[in-house]
């Protein structure tokens, strides 16, 4: 089990931690009722929180960020030689963490996604672990939900008798989504990106070998590219500049230009 703490990249806390510590912590915290809000970032998860102030904030509050991509986990080694063996990918960490709530009893809710993601993520979940308990599920309205059903899904999740919380309504609304629950949920909330499309069968994964090299983007924005191609042509060469621009100037990327939040988003 791996957990070297936090360490800053570009201004975000990223846990340098592996998928045993990870679940640990989550399933620990479930036990116990108390929250671990949990998201797993990517390049594109990171960038969005250097170039939002009040994003940065909100990652930064999270009790744990772990390095989903292969480009973060080459970032974090080589600024702190932590010799992370691998990264914590959101999909696999998702499913890791529902294995060990079948194994110790943990009811499980998920949010986010279409009526028809969720039931075929259910099944599947259900297929993969035949003893996870899924107390409740709730498809995504695409829209900020007002205070009173904001309310209402907290009461939802909470009524559900869920331990955990498992969120997919796309980065950055997933992470908000975690920072704006938290402190309502006396549970682990665990923001898994696009893990609901991947083991419901809606969207394919790339090649295990395209991952481990750290290509998994390409193969993503070969499939959508449309809506991608601003994505990976801006915010991958940015990442790339400013991890060296970090590395070669270490006292760079201070917290302190972080900004509260004005208000509630309130995705749903």
């Amino acid at each position: 089990m791996i957990d070297l703490g936090r360490h800053n990249l570009l201004g975000i806390d990223i846990s340098a931690v592996d998928y045993e510590a990870a679940v640990a912590k989550i399933i620990a915290h479930a036990k116990e009722g108390r929250r671990c809000t949990t998201t797993a970032l990517a390049v594109h998860g990171v960038m969005t929180g250097v170039l939002d102030a009040e994003h940065r904030y909100r990652l930064n509050r999270l009790d744990l960020v772990v390095p989903d991509g292969q480009p973060v986990r080459w970032a974090i080694n080589a600024l702190y030689a932590t010799n992370l063996p691998d990264r914590v990918y959101g999909p696999n960490l998702m499913l890791r963490v529902c294995e060990k709530s079948a194994q110790e009893g943990v009811g499980v809710f998920l949010f986010g996604g279409t009526q028809e993601t969720l039931e075929k993520l259910s099944h599947a979940l259900r297929s993969k672990f035949p003893d996870l308990n899924i107390c409740g599920m709730r498809a995504s309205k695409f829209r900020p939900l007002n205070l009173e059903e904001t309310e209402g899904l907290q009461r939802e999740i909470i009524e559900s008798g869920a331990r955990i919380a498992m969120v997919g309504i796309g980065c950055p609304r997933q992470e908000v989504w975690a920072y704006e629950m938290g402190d309502r949920l006396s549970m682990p909330i665990l923001a898994v990106g696009a893990a609901f499309a991947f083991h419901s069968g809606m969207l394919s994964q790339a090649p295990e070998w395209m991952q481990r090299c750290g290509l998994e983007w390409l193969y993503r924005f070969t499939r959508e590219p449309l809506r991608l191609w601003r994505r990976y042509l801006f915010l991958n060469p940015a990442y790339a500049a400013l991890v060296v621009w970090q590395y070669c100037f270490r006292s760079s990327f201070s917290q302190h230009r972080e900004s509260p939040p004005k208000k509630e988003l309130r995705y749903g």
